[in-house]
């Protein structure tokens, strides 16, 4: 059997360590053949593909990226995409995919999935929004990388005595905001999920004033005001449709310098959250993630997504893990108000 593996969406630490298990598995013990697309379904629609073996994955598992490339490529946004896609699988002799990506790298999988393709996923997402999966390799990274910032900009802003913003990724969810925000020692904590009152922001960052202390703002890009829309720097669309974000940090620095007479600063961490090496965590389920995806290959479970349920590696119906998006219940956000102001 010979088998394709793309990556899309954006990069993410780990994605070398899913394509590692997956080779070095379906070499080793079911005697695969494996290739590689390029840059995600943009090399789906080209046909671009490159040769994968042992020796092509050797070193690769602390590397962060993808040796494959990635684009946020939405096939059906092209002129006969599908039938693209399928004459690339059919001129390489391509009898399975193993799709590795977020949101919407999957859902244009499970779209496929329906068309006829045989398709496996693996979930990938900083944000670790994915539904049908307790964790997204790559997430813990970007929390650790967060924390490391947060702990960094605390004495910044006490020498300073100024209020720090720290932006994060988190377009629909709130996940790295809230574990980062939590594990750093943050003032207060905005997220997606809970439209935020500015004034109530502001209170918390004068009773921290009031104690001589420096407050820190962890705010993620997908967070709104309640009088407000969502603050953009722009209102570019990717070929998925969504945004691109970022903007609420440097508005929110504004508005609390305004409105409480001190100074405010921004940092906006942006694409250093998900560069780089991949932490033991994400290396360690990125590389079950792949081991896992291989089986369901060699089972021919098609049209599932391997998850982590606890400990457990299982297979769920990509239907039913790209139908909405997982977010920050509100209960658990209330379990740390105590720690705003």
């Amino acid at each position: 059997m010979r088998v394709g593996v793309l990556t899309g969406g954006g990069d993410c630490p780990g994605l070398n360590a899913v394509i590692r298990s997956i080779v070095r598995k379906g070499v080793q013990e079911y005697a695969f053949d494996f290739v590689g697309l390029r840059d995600g379904w943009l090399g789906a629609l080209k046909g671009h593909v490159v040769p994968l073996d042992i020796s092509s994955v050797r070193g690769i598992l602390p590397r962060g990226g993808t040796i494959l490339g990635s684009s946020r490529t939405n096939p059906f946004k092209h002129e006969d995409g599908l039938r693209r896609v399928r004459d690339t699988l059919s001129a390489h002799d391509v009898d399975a995919l193993i799709v590795i990506g977020g949101e919407d790298t999957l859902g244009a999988a499970t779209e496929l999935s329906r068309q006829g393709i045989n398709l496996v996923g693996v979930p990938k997402t900083i944000d670790n929004d994915v539904s049908g999966t307790d964790f997204t390799f790559g997430f813990d990274t970007a929390v650790g990388i967060a924390t490391e910032a947060i702990d960094r900009l605390h004495t910044t802003a006490e020498s300073h005595m100024r209020t720090l913003v720290v932006e994060v990724m988190g377009r629909h969810s709130g996940w790295i905001a809230i574990h980062a925000g939590v594990a750093g020692g943050a003032n207060a904590i905005l997220i997606p999920e809970r439209p935020f009152d500015i004034e109530q922001v502001c209170g918390w960052v004068r009773s921290r004033f009031k104690i001589n202390y420096a407050p820190i703002v962890v705010v993620a890009e997908g967070a709104v005001p309640h009088e407000g829309q969502m603050i953009l720097k722009d209102q570019t669309l990717d070929e998925f449709g969504h945004v691109r974000l970022s903007g609420i940090g440097e508005w929110l620095a504004q508005e609390i310098s305004e409105r409480t007479g001190t100074d405010a600063r921004t940092t906006v961490l942006g694409h250093i959250q998900r560069g780089g090496t991949p932490s033991a965590f994400d290396r360690w389920l990125a590389t079950r993630f792949g081991l896992h995806a291989v089986d369901a290959v060699k089972d021919g479970d098609f049209g599932t997504m391997v998850a982590l349920h606890g400990t457990d590696i299982v297979r769920v119906p990509l239907a039913d893990a790209t139908g909405k998006t997982k977010r920050v219940d509100r209960s658990l956000y209330d379990e740390f108000e105590v720690f705003f102001g």
